[in-house]
């Protein structure tokens, strides 16, 4: 929907920031998908990201992805919406959420696996 503020007896439209990452986990959420799919520029999520010490997961658990998230592994406007959104849709149902890039959607084992 739009988003509004009501003011006295009217609603008017206000300006508003919407996360695609959430809002599309809300909807595979709602339709009891099985799997959800991010897709992004790089082929993994990476801890140490362009650091020497830079390691790409294959799969990780919700609390192991909480944990990274808390270690700030993972930066706002980039990587940390998506793996909120995987841990959302996992706690909520789905049993995998897979991020990778478009490119690599016909390799079975693309991305990085968010699961339970």
């Amino acid at each position: 929907g739009i988003p509004v503020v009501e003011e006295s007896d009217y609603v008017r439209g206000v300006e508003a920031v919407i996360d695609k990452d959430l809002a599309s986990a809300l909807c595979a959420i709602q339709i009891e998908a099985e799997e959800f799919y991010i897709l992004t520029d790089v082929p993994k999520v990476y801890i140490n990201f362009r650091k020497p010490d830079e390691k790409a997961l294959d799969v990780i658990t919700v609390e192991e992805a909480k944990k990274y998230l808390a270690e700030g592994q993972f930066t706002e406007g980039s990587m940390a919406p998506k793996v909120r959104a995987g841990i959302m849709f996992i706690e909520n149902g789905g049993k995998t959420c897979v991020i990778t890039e478009a490119g690599q959607l016909d390799n079975p084992y693309c991305g990085t696996r968010i699961v339970r």
